[in-house]
């Protein structure tokens, strides 16, 4: 994959990471919800992480962010009903984990 092309794959990593961890702390200081903290904080640190791997060109980082989207799905899911937070979680995680599952296969053929 071109330079150009990793880096334009880290922007919604960048963006998902940042949005997870500013949830987590918002879900923490209205519901004193130590599970939101501990989850957003640590699934933001995640994209974060995968994102300025993508960045470098570094491995996995495609991977990671990837891993972090089916986590974020997988948690949200299940959820989705019961209220706005939920369902935009697992939109905007489903989003995310097909866009790097495309661009994973992608980079591997």
């Amino acid at each position: 994959m071109a330079s150009g092309s990793c880096s334009l794959s880290a922007y919604p990593a960048y963006v998902m990471g940042t949005l997870c961890i500013v949830g987590g702390i918002t879900g923490f200081a209205r519901t004193r919800s130590i599970p939101s903290l501990v989850a957003g904080v640590g699934v933001g640190a995640l994209y974060l992480w995968s994102a300025d791997s993508i960045r470098k060109g570094a491995a996995n980082g495609l991977e990671a962010a990837l891993g972090a989207s089916a986590l974020l799905l997988l948690s949200s899911a299940p959820r989705a009903a019961k209220g706005p937070v939920p369902a935009i979680l697992t939109a905007t995680s489903a989003v995310s984990a097909l866009y790097y599952g495309k661009t994973v296969l992608a980079v591997r053929s």
